[in-house]
């Protein structure tokens, strides 16, 4: 069974996607990107799926030490701000994919199953 890393700031959105992906993954949550490195350190997860704007660290460094120190791990981004700009460089900065708030459920189930598929 794959594992998941949900991280997000926001307690409704990070309930939901838990709730979304326990069905089918392992999944486990973190509030803030220093969490969720606390959680990679002890365990493999083969997908973090993480909003961009946080307190402390944000999803752009995290993925930059997630791509640094767990190179198996995929990262799914999730911004409320559409910036094209913004998406290109977190993907070549090795994000497997950029999803916008307000999110379609079924748009990030697809995008973590492709996340897993590459893993």
């Amino acid at each position: 069974m794959a594992h998941i890393l949900v991280v997000d700031d926001d307690d409704v959105i990070r309930d939901t996607l838990h709730e979304l992906l326990s069905t089918d993954y392992s999944c486990q949550t973190a509030s803030t990107a220093e969490e969720a490195l606390a959680k990679l350190e002890a365990q493999r997860f083969d997908v973090v799926l993480t909003d961009i704007s946080m307190p402390g660290l944000d999803g752009k460094e995290l993925l930059e030490k997630v791509v640094e120190m767990y190179p198996g791990t995929n990262v799914i981004i999730i911004s409320g701000h559409s910036d094209q700009e913004q998406a290109r460089s977190l993907m070549s900065r090795g994000a497997v994919d950029f999803l916008l708030k307000p999110f379609r459920l079924e748009i990030v189930e697809e995008s973590v199953r492709r996340a897993i598929q590459r893993h």
